[in-house]
């Protein structure tokens, strides 16, 4: 396992403050010592002590919720680092102010540092204590990043499950319509249907895909539409080509333009023109679809706003309030649609 190194900084810099916060209380304790025995000592003790117990723990197998040994492993080594600790840091103390040498084995004889061993052992395991559970901390947030996330994932999986069939229900009962009064349209749009579904169903199973293919989806589905209605149906599909390869979720384009057809240009017996535009407005991607059809007073039967609700979940989910769905009244009459999310950084997954 690769070594955080920054991590180990971070641990280090906050044992050498409680060290100095230490040998400050100790210091107020036996005034008879100088202020710079009680640094020198206590930070060598302290970093001995760390640099002992924190890179032993690369040596046994580590616990996945805490990145600590097992229970006995840990204690043998918390309990041979803060012993390895006091006599590596009191050694190099000596050394730093020129004691003679066997000076620290005569002390521990005297008895005289019982209450520096005393300190070290009580501090020893307390900052031990204190790291555990960041680390501890640290996992559990973790943890719950990656249940939000998954939470998330399962919320799209489900949004678009209901999409899908959605708009399959949709053109079938479309379909079925055209049977009865022109057999052979009826069997071009069925031919439509299986192309569409077949390269759509590969690109509705991935969470992003270049804004390209969701144009080409859009171009698929208006080309199944346009075979119902023929001539009743013009379009217009705006992709700048430093656009194409946005990455966006799957889908969501296609509900606005089967509203717009369904409340706006199968209403109107002329039917309608519509436009899907991508453009980009700061550091946020619109896309829109225009039709030239009943207006938002069409929108108002039963089931209208499923497409619009299962778009505005998915965007919530995606990116809160980042992303939002306007859905206006156009200028010249008709409807005007409008997504706005922020512009993905990464690349998309091909479809």
């Amino acid at each position: 396992m690769a070594i955080d190194w920054i991590a180990k900084l971070r641990r280090l810099l906050q044992t050498v403050a409680f060290c100095l916060c230490i040998s400050a209380l100790q210091w107020a304790v036996y005034p008879e010592r100088t202020y710079e025995q009680m640094v020198v000592y206590s930070v060598a003790i302290g970093v001995s002590t760390w640099a002992w117990i924190d890179f032993g723990t690369h040596v046994f197998a580590s616990a996945g919720d805490t990145g600590w040994p097992r229970p006995l492993p840990s204690v043998l080594l918390v309990g041979s680092g803060i012993a390895a600790g006091f006599v590596l840091g009191s050694m190099a103390g000596d050394a730093w102010f020129g004691a003679p040498a066997g000076s620290l084995a005569q002390r521990l004889e005297s008895g005289q540092l019982r209450g520096s061993l005393l300190v070290t052992v009580l501090v020893g395991i307390g900052i031990t204590y204190y790291f555990y559970t960041q680390s501890r901390s640290a996992y559990l947030v973790r943890k719950m990043r990656e249940a939000r996330q998954h939470a998330t994932e399962a919320r799209l999986k489900l949004l678009e499950a209901q999409l899908e069939p959605h708009m399959l229900f949709n053109t079938l009962a479309n379909l079925r319509a055209l049977i009865a009064v022109d057999p052979a349209r009826a069997q071009a749009m069925l031919d439509r249907l299986i192309a569409f579904l077949r390269a759509t169903l590969g690109a509705s199973r991935v969470p992003l895909h270049p804004l390209s293919a969701e144009f080409d989806r859009v171009a698929d589905y208006l080309a199944l539409m346009g075979v119902r209605l023929g001539p009743r149906l013009q379009t217009a599909l705006e992709l700048p080509d430093a656009l194409r390869d946005h990455p966006v979720p799957p889908l969501l384009l296609q509900p606005l333009v089967e509203n717009s057809i369904r409340h706006g240009i199968e209403p109107q017996v002329q039917g309608g023109h519509i436009t899907v535009n991508a453009r980009r407005d700061g550091d946020a991607l619109v896309l829109s679809v225009l039709d030239t059809g009943a207006g938002l007073s069409g929108l108002a039967g039963p089931g209208t706003h499923f497409g619009l609700q299962q778009v505005r979940d998915r965007l919530a989910a995606l990116h809160g309030d980042d992303a939002s769905l306007a859905l206006d009244a156009a200028p010249g009459g008709g409807t005007l649609a409008r997504i706005t999310l922020p512009l993905q950084a990464g690349p998309a997954v091909p479809p």
